[in-house]
């Protein structure tokens, strides 16, 4: 199979598995946020992309450019558990996780779940709590499941943690750990509108009169359909020239002279999975080079270090990243 064009007589095919209900279920869950989120459509491709791949996120941004009540209203549009943790810098394990109480009936310890016992957990300023704290998410993240005094507790699926955090403010913060910041599928940071969205924005503030925006959104996809969704990109084929791909770019950057840590293995299976969620909700059940290029930044950028001494010149991992992909032959 060659990517050129689509006028290509080989990609004149059905696809091998049905996608027309998950492609309408995108259609849906974007006509729902843009109803109330103006000037994101790439933040909410990307979030939509992450739920299709069960995979996480860390939303970056400053104050007051709707990190917050997108991941709110985005949860709101899936018919699933909801919950929202507010971190702070006194917030304990337990606060999080749950803990063993005592039953005064039956005087055995029960163990009382805690908000992470849902469906989509928005983590709020995940950068406030401290280390402990922030530890607590490890098992949770990757294996879906939390051990409290030696017994596990499954999370019950689908389960996706939406985490925000404030790239300026520095005080009264502290940074993710690596180890953490692997676990997110996707690191994506938003930016200010643009004017004429900034126009739309008052337009439809001052139109709701009030009213809250949660109030203009409906669910429209269930747990049921969200699941065999996730089964099903599953299937979507990638070309062994595209998966050589995707190790090359990743290995690079564990010997870029502009990089002090790069990206693991774990990465390269979060390009793979991404990319077959971009490919599926894009209609299509084979991966294009295009759909690797577009989650390389958010997938990527997150997991490398650069080195000091790059960082004081003012590189950034999207430029080391543009580096890396120029130097190698896209697959054709």
């Amino acid at each position: 199979m060659t990517y050129e064009t689509s006028e290509n007589p080989e990609l004149n095919f059905d696809n091998r598995i049905p996608l027309q209900d998950l492609q309408q279920a995108v259609i849906d869950l974007k006509k729902q946020l843009s109803t109330v989120i103006i000037g994101q459509e790439n933040f909410i491709e990307l979030l939509i992309t992450a739920l299709i791949a069960n995979g996480h996120v860390l939303i970056e941004g400053v104050p007051g450019v709707a990190k917050t009540i997108t991941a709110k209203l985005f949860a709101k549009s899936l018919e699933t558990g909801y919950s929202r943790i507010q971190f702070t810098p006194d917030l304990m394990p337990s606060d999080v996780l749950g803990t063993s109480v005592l039953n005064a009936k039956s005087s055995d310890f029960e163990f009382k779940e805690g908000p992470i016992f849902s469906n989509i957990v928005l983590i709020d300023e995940i950068n406030r709590a401290p280390a402990k704290t922030q530890a607590a998410l490890f098992e949770v993240m990757e294996e879906r499941q939390i051990t409290i005094d030696g017994k596990k507790y499954p999370m019950q699926p689908p389960f996706m943690v939406l985490a925000t955090q404030n790239p300026i403010e520095q005080e009264g913060t502290y940074a993710l750990p690596e180890a953490q910041l692997d676990r997110f599928l996707f690191k994506i940071k938003v930016d200010y509108p643009q004017p004429e969205e900034e126009i739309q924005i008052l337009q439809s503030h001052h139109q709701r009169k009030g009213a809250l925006p949660e109030t203009n959104i409906l669910p429209v996809l269930d747990p049921e359909k969200l699941l065999a969704f996730q089964v099903q990109i599953q299937e979507v084929l990638v070309e062994e020239k595209l998966l050589n791909y995707i190790a090359q770019i990743v290995i690079k950057t564990r010997n870029h002279p502009h990089l002090y840590l790069g990206a693991s293995p774990r990465a390269s299976i979060a390009l793979m999975n991404a990319s077959k969620a971009m490919a599926a909700i894009s209609g299509r059940d084979f991966v294009l080079p295009e759909d690797i290029k577009k989650v390389l930044s958010p997938v990527l950028a997150h997991r490398i270090i650069l080195s000091p001494e790059r960082e004081m010149e003012g590189v950034t991992p999207d430029n080391v990243i543009d580096m890396i992909t120029n130097s190698i032959e896209i697959p054709r």
